[in-house]
């Protein structure tokens, strides 16, 4: 199975893409979309649906791990993060993907066996998972690809994930 991880967010947003064969990981690609602060809040949303539906209609995913939101003291953040987090989302169902998504704690869970991990301890089993040389940055991105561990952790069984049931034209 092919997965896209997404860390959603308006300034940053971070993806990866993984092959997922049993408990073995293969990396595809990952990288983040960066938006401007200097551009319009509607144009920098558009430019995150125009940047997944690239990277979707590219590496072909069949599934998404999207990080659901968790709630900040900043309301206006909060909101701008979860429209960004919407675009994410319709992206994924407009590509036709099968949408499931996972709460920090989860992420955590499911990557390093505690779900109150701190970050850096996520990002070396990132790194240590996938094999690879160094912790890929920004923080968003190796959140995306800790997105898509978790899912080809929990793709087997529900593993309390909240999945998404989309499908393309409806």
């Amino acid at each position: 199975m092919r997965v896209l991880g997404i860390d959603p967010g308006y300034a940053i947003l971070g993806w990866g893409v993984l092959d997922v064969e049993g408990n073995r990981f293969r990396v595809v690609a990952y990288d983040s979309i960066l938006t401007d602060k200097d551009t319009p809040m509607p144009r920098r949303l558009q430019e995150l649906h125009e940047g997944l539906k690239e990277i979707i209609e590219k590496y072909k995913p069949e599934e998404a791990a999207i990080e659901e939101l968790y709630f900040n003291n900043n309301a206006k953040t909060a909101i701008m993060v979860g429209e960004a987090r919407g675009v994410a989302v319709l992206a994924c169902a407009d590509g036709g993907l099968r949408i499931s998504e996972y709460t920090p704690l989860q992420i955590k869970q499911a990557l390093v066996g505690y779900g109150r991990a701190d970050k850096k301890q996520v990002q070396q089993m990132v790194k240590t998972i996938l094999n690879l040389e160094k912790v890929p940055k920004p923080d968003d991105t190796a959140d995306a690809l800790a997105a898509a561990i978790c899912h080809g952790h929990s793709s087997g069984g529900s593993g309390g994930k909240r999945e998404l049931r989309i499908r393309k034209g409806i």
